[in-house]
């Protein structure tokens, strides 16, 4: 699966529309260019680090990518610019959370992935928990997940968000949220009701490169959700909870 794409001439450009996504999530943490604290679960080539080092200077990141093999090929092959401050830790996201991680951050965001699947230790209302208690007062949480036609998965994520932080928004590619395709679906999250800066994050997308985000947040998204109930540790094994890997053609 292709994870991650890295301009290193120009870090400010996003290749997949998902990290664009997230991006525009960035963009209404702080003020434009103001510098943040952010954490990134998962890490790959460092494409977002990398984004959110060049457009706001000064931010400390911490990245937690569980594939030390990865780090050190991403380290000789592609070298982070001089002066980013950001720190890698080599572990699996829960386990190194729940050790313990220097917080509050402004921003966490949860790309983890094995293959084209999202962890399930990290799609549980526990660890939703454990995210949110990382966020500073007015941070937000992004979690990108990926899905299959019907979106069932992304219903069940968005429900178990909506279990521990107080305002949860959907953003997708039209298609995808109508359920046509596989892909990748974003959700964004603040610990407070009404705390997700709605306004701003749908100009925010309107703005990105080459995309056509849609944001899908309250009323909209009690549709959405359609009785989809929160994942728990307990439930989390079971077959139909698990994230989905793409279509295969036989």
């Amino acid at each position: 699966m292709a994870q991650s794409y890295v301009h290193l001439e120009r870090p400010t450009h996003l290749e997949f529309e998902y990290a664009r996504r997230v991006a525009a999530v960035a963009a209404v943490v702080a003020p434009p260019g103001a510098p943040i604290r952010a954490l990134h679960l998962g890490g790959g080539a460092l494409t977002l680090p990398r984004y959110l080092a060049a457009t706001r200077p000064g931010s400390t990141q911490v990245v937690i990518e569980r594939d030390g093999a990865l780090c050190d090929a991403v380290a000789r092959i592609l070298p982070l610019p001089a002066g980013a401050d950001i720190r890698i830790t080599v572990g699996e996201a829960r386990q190194t959370v729940e050790a313990g991680v220097d917080g509050p951050f402004d921003l966490v965001i949860a790309d983890a992935y094995r293959g084209a699947q999202l962890p399930q230790s990290l799609a549980t209302v526990e660890f939703a928990d454990r995210a949110r208690a990382l966020l500073a007062e007015g941070g937000l949480y992004a979690l990108n997940v990926t899905d299959l036609p019907g979106l069932a998965f992304s219903r069940i994520q968005a429900a178990t968000l909506r279990a521990v932080f107080g305002d949860v928004c959907v953003v997708g590619q039209p298609g995808m949220l109508r359920g046509r395709r596989f892909g990748n679906v974003v959700l964004a999250a603040s610990a407070r009701p009404g705390g997700l800066p709605v306004s701003r994050l749908a100009g925010a997308l309107r703005g990105t490169e080459a995309d056509r985000g849609r944001l899908v947040h309250g009323t909209e998204l009690d549709g959405f959700v359609a009785g989809a109930r929160p994942l728990r540790d307990a439930t989390a094994g079971t077959e139909a909870a698990r994230s989905p890997g793409p279509l295969r053609r036989p």
